[in-house]
């Protein structure tokens, strides 16, 4: 396996993010990558890309991108008024899974919230990917809690 590189997304790399987060059985019923995108996608990059507490992060091999996440910061009142990172829209390129590529991404994320001062790294993963589950308890995530999400009319 040749070396990751880690950056941030730029605006350039927006199609191919869409297609990472369309190239799944959840993300196909729920994401538009058509030529061209929905200007939806755009206004979000922006206003992702201008927020200092996002950080919308691509891993890069072979020249191609090969993954991608998101990490938000939030601050918090609980353990003593503490930072915490929110780990979303993991993806990695289905050729490439199964090459330990995801480990990576995600070891270099938890680095990267320790350097911001978080004092913790929480996510939520579907019910319905369980081999994702799996695979964020074994990087030492618990499943401490039950999370609960609402549609909106939006």
């Amino acid at each position: 396996m040749s070396e990751l590189v880690f950056r941030t997304a730029r605006a350039a790399d927006l199609d191919a993010l869409v297609q990472l987060l369309a190239d799944d059985a959840l993300g196909a019923t729920r994401e538009c990558p058509s030529s061209p995108l929905p200007t939806s996608y755009s206004q979000a990059f922006a206003a992702i890309d201008a927020d200092p507490n996002n950080e919308l992060i691509v891993a890069e091999q072979d020249g191609e991108i090969a993954g991608m996440l998101q990490l938000t910061y939030i601050p918090y009142l609980t353990y003593q008024g503490s930072w915490r990172a929110l780990v979303e829209g993991v993806r990695i390129a289905g050729s490439r899974r199964g090459q330990g590529l995801g480990r990576t991404l995600f070891e270099w994320a938890i680095e990267r919230a320790e350097e911001r001062g978080c004092r913790l790294i929480q996510l939520t993963t579907d019910k319905q990917r369980p081999d994702a589950l799996r695979f964020y308890e074994s990087l030492g995530f618990v499943a401490s809690h039950e999370g609960l999400k609402r549609t909106l009319g939006n």
